[in-house]
């Protein structure tokens, strides 16, 4: 019989801290996920869903610390690896991903994020913001690390809207941006007080997991995997009001953590100079 953490033993305020989500937060996912994760027959110790959402919501909170995830979930070090393995592409299905991550469409969505980025900085037209950082990952050599580069858009809300992580840490940010196809659609960022926007919205994704904080100790492949799933449940934390954990700042700063490209070299300088002309005249 599997030995799990029993939740009713934890106060919201514990379960927010070690998971990231709370108590009704993980019940939700456990809800939607259910017809992906529950074992077909309880035979071989089979891991129920429950444990296998925890599971990942643990190693997603603390970064590739497994072990830590054997001893308090009572598995073996290959079982956390196979339920992560099942359980990040379950979080990264492009099915489930359009649930919580879409770039509005609807005419009114777009002028309402319009308002809001106008009443941020006197900037006009806005439909989103959109940067990237970087994710320290492990290379195939033990002794040496990579990056991969993940582009982010997030709305006035700190809601990520769009996200691209497949592209390794060598490509620049012109180029997935080009081929994003959002180049023509939003600001990028290079305004002073909006670029910091985004900035903040990354660095509440980091804080809240931090896997992302570390080097992840998995294939480029499932690295991008753990990135998608981070979005996709700090969305669900925004749209559930969960609050961060008590060890972790909340909105305050604009630290875009991990990220070691100097900001003066961030690329898109002629849209800002675009939107200066247009919008700005002094």
């Amino acid at each position: 019989m599997e030995r799990r953490p029993n939740l009713d033993d934890l106060t919201n305020i514990e379960i927010i801290d070690r998971y990231r989500l709370d108590r009704d937060g993980i019940d939700y996912v456990e809800n939607i996920l259910s017809r992906q994760i529950t074992p077909k027959a309880y035979r071989n110790h089979a891991i129920s869903a429950r444990h296998k959402l925890l599971i990942t919501l643990r190693y997603l909170a603390t970064g590739p610390i497994q072990l830590n995830d054997c001893d308090i979930h009572g598995v073996s070090q290959p079982t956390v690896s196979r339920v992560l393995g099942e359980m990040l592409n379950v979080l990264s299905d492009p099915r489930l991903v359009r649930q919580f991550i879409s770039f509005p469409t609807d005419a009114a969505d777009l002028r309402r994020n319009a308002t809001i980025f106008e009443g941020i900085a006197n900037f006009p037209k806005v439909m989103g913001l959109i940067d990237g950082t970087h994710i320290r990952i492990r290379a195939p050599s033990e002794d040496e690390y990579m990056y991969e580069t993940v582009q982010v858009v997030v709305d006035g809300e700190d809601k990520i809207i769009d996200i691209v992580a497949r592209w390794p840490g060598s490509v620049h940010d012109a180029r997935i941006l080009r081929e994003s196809g959002l180049s023509q659609l939003l600001d990028n960022g290079s305004h002073k007080t909006t670029r910091s926007r985004v900035e903040k919205a990354i660095g509440q994704l980091k804080r809240r997991f931090g896997v992302l904080h570390t080097e992840i100790t998995l294939s480029p492949e499932k690295a991008c995997k753990v990135v998608i799933a981070c979005a996709v449940l700090h969305n669900l934390c925004i749209a559930r009001g969960i609050p961060f954990a008590d060890n972790q700042d909340d909105d305050n700063g604009n630290n875009n953590n991990g990220d070691p490209r100097p900001q003066d070299q961030m690329p898109g300088l002629r849209y800002r100079d675009y939107y200066a002309a247009t919008y700005f005249h002094i």
